[in-house]
């Protein structure tokens, strides 16, 4: 019995040593755990990310917190000294061995790689102890809504006008347009992708050229956009009739036949064909602007465009023979179109040949002058039938 007496002492003095050496508080952390098990994530801009790390409870004393990439580069998202002014918020704060956060508002900038860092405390300060292996955060932002812009000014029927749509503020860059007119496709030019205002957004534009047509007064033009971030696409439509010009065709009809003295005859002027509905109908009387009263309001085709119908009473004095008149129209600013007519008076025809000849003109138009003059000449003729004769016997 005696070896085994004297073994004891000398067992508890090397488990007293064990004990008190500098390292046996590892025997006590060899169990501490963190575990980080998200390896990538993918969100959208706007939304909330959600980062999961847990830790076992127990020594060593020290703060976690959350780096956003690693290295002297690294930026603190959460601190768990200082949680207040940190841009991640624990998810459950009661607990001292779950530090899940959230980032609200996620932004596109926002994308990098999350390590949950255990730090234990020392004389010095702190030192790193437990690192996760990191999440890869990629943010996916959306497409703005999509804006068409087109020319500045009208456009007439035959010519070419440009159409852009632009869209900005997406991540990834891969991003497809697409254009209809009527729901039918049309070719575009390639898009453009540019950085947007950060780093990790872009903007696009694309551009169509359509030459338009008279009756594009009901078509519709469409920009498509398709996003890896959407579920359905993003559209936004135009209507040509914003931008088409179509001018009027004026004609002012002639009478073919001199009108009766005093008589009220009505001119018309056919403005037809045209759009948009504003338009401007002046009347001239050999240049004189003449005041018709309230202009006609146009009324609409059932093709989208417009006509109205402008008439002035004129009445056919004796003056007024020979008068010219003008339908002056003016459609949506641009150079005036007129059509013209010229009033004829049969009064004034039958006045001149009432009207004394000099010349004899008016005794010229009696039947009794006629037949005298035709019976002088006759006897004038036999007269010298005989002296021609009488010279040849």
């Amino acid at each position: 019995m005696a070896p085994l007496t004297q073994a004891l002492p000398l067992a508890c003095l090397m488990l007293l040593l064990l004990c008190s050496a500098p390292g046996a508080g590892a025997q006590v952390v060899q169990g501490f755990e963190l575990r980080q098990p998200q390896k990538k994530m993918s969100v959208i801009a706007g939304e909330t990310l959600t980062l999961t790390c847990t830790v076992t409870e127990g020594r060593p004393v020290g703060p976690v917190r959350w780096l956003k990439g690693w290295g002297s580069g690294n930026e603190t998202i959460y601190d768990q000294k200082e949680p207040s002014s940190s841009r991640g918020t624990r998810a459950v704060d009661v607990y001292n061995t779950d530090f899940t956060i959230l980032i609200r508002d996620v932004r596109p900038e926002d994308a990098g790689t999350y390590y949950c860092v255990k730090f234990r405390k020392t004389d010095t300060g702190e030192e790193l102890y437990r690192r996760g292996e990191g999440t890869v955060v990629s943010v996916q932002a959306r497409p703005s809504n999509p804006t068409v812009y087109r020319p500045t000014r009208r456009v007439e029927p035959g010519k070419t006008a440009s159409f852009t749509c632009k869209t900005g503020g997406f991540f990834p860059s891969d991003i497809h347009v697409k254009w209809f007119k009527d729901r039918a496709p049309i070719q575009a030019q390639p898009i453009l992708i540019t950085p947007g205002p950060s780093n990790f957004t872009y903007n696009m534009s694309s551009t169509v050229k359509l030459r338009l047509q008279k009756d594009d007064i009901r078509s519709e033009l469409t920009c498509e956009v398709r996003h890896a971030t959407l579920t359905a696409p993003l559209n936004r439509s135009y209507h040509l009739s914003h931008i088409l010009r179509v001018p009027p065709s004026v004609l002012v009809a002639q009478f073919p036949d001199p009108v009766g003295l005093n008589k009220t005859v009505n001119f018309t002027c056919d403005v037809q064909g045209f759009y948009p509905g504003s338009v401007t109908v002046t009347w001239l009387e050999n240049g004189t602007e003449m005041n018709t009263g309230s202009p006609p309001r146009p009324t609409e085709t059932p093709e989208g465009l417009f006509e109205l119908r402008s008439t002035v009473a004129v009445q056919a004095v004796q003056e007024k023979n020979g008068s010219v008149f003008t339908c002056w129209v003016v459609h949506e600013g641009q150079d005036p179109i007129g059509s013209r007519a010229t009033l004829r008076v049969a009064a004034s025809y039958q006045k001149e040949s009432n009207s004394p000849n000099p010349n004899g003109a008016h005794l010229l138009s009696s039947p009794g002058l006629w037949l005298g003059m035709l019976l002088e000449k006759a006897i004038l003729s036999l007269v010298l039938f005989f002296l021609f004769k009488r010279w040849q016997a």
